[in-house]
């Protein structure tokens, strides 16, 4: 007796609409200078999401939105839904989009991947939170101290290993003083990587509402 076996192809636990935005995504790349970018996530964790934006200074509103992605599909299909729902609406409104929506908009996610939507909504937030915080719009203006400090660095990447600078114990000090935060990381100023560090450190703390000046020290 012959019998014949059913191929049957992979079956995704992804929505048609998910599977269309990953191999689809809008809005992919990145804007040179923009007005606001938030980076939540890390690549040594599996997913990482940019997020760039161009705003209206008069009405507020996003002109333009880019995302880049580093992970799975729920990813990547999220950071694309996300900005279509931010683009053309005003700041207040993009505040408003919540990791929920971007989940109903793609037809719903595994549970194991919904963090996936909160890591591009959170994208989304921190995009606008840096265009706020260097057009003095912040309302709410919690004072600059180490553990704010702290907070901020955990954003900024160290290329050695794919991880933040802080759980990577790249920092050896931080002080704030009188305006001036000061930072000592542990590598030597020649370091390949120490002109891009020394950069983003400056970017995640120089729009803090009461901090006049970033002072970045290498340990040689």
């Amino acid at each position: 007796m012959k019998i014949e076996k059913k191929s049957e192809g992979i079956k995704f636990p992804y929505s048609e609409k998910v599977l269309e935005h990953f191999r689809n995504p809008h809005n992919v790349g990145k804007i040179e200078n923009p007005d606001g970018k938030g980076l939540e996530g890390s690549p040594a964790c599996g997913d990482m999401v940019a997020v760039y934006i161009k705003v209206e200074p008069e009405t507020k509103v996003i002109e333009d939105i880019k995302f880049e992605s580093y992970g799975c599909a729920s990813n990547i299909a999220t950071g694309s839904v996300i900005t279509d729902l931010a683009k053309g609406k005003t700041l207040d409104e993009a505040k408003k989009i919540t990791w929920k929506q971007a989940s109903e908009e793609l037809g719903g996610l595994p549970p194991i991947k919904a963090h996936c939507s909160v890591l591009a909504v959170e994208g989304l937030r921190a995009a606008i939170r840096d265009y706020e915080e260097k057009h003095g719009l912040v309302t709410e203006k919690e004072p600059t101290t180490e553990d704010v400090v702290r907070r901020r660095l955990k954003h900024v990447m160290n290329p050695l290993t794919g991880l933040d600078i802080i759980r990577t114990n790249l920092i050896l000090k931080i002080s704030v003083e009188a305006g001036v935060v000061r930072v000592v990381v542990d590598l030597p100023a020649d370091h390949q990587f120490a002109p891009a560090i020394k950069e983003d450190i400056i970017e995640k703390l120089g729009s803090l509402w009461d901090v006049e000046k970033v002072d970045v020290v290498f340990t040689a």
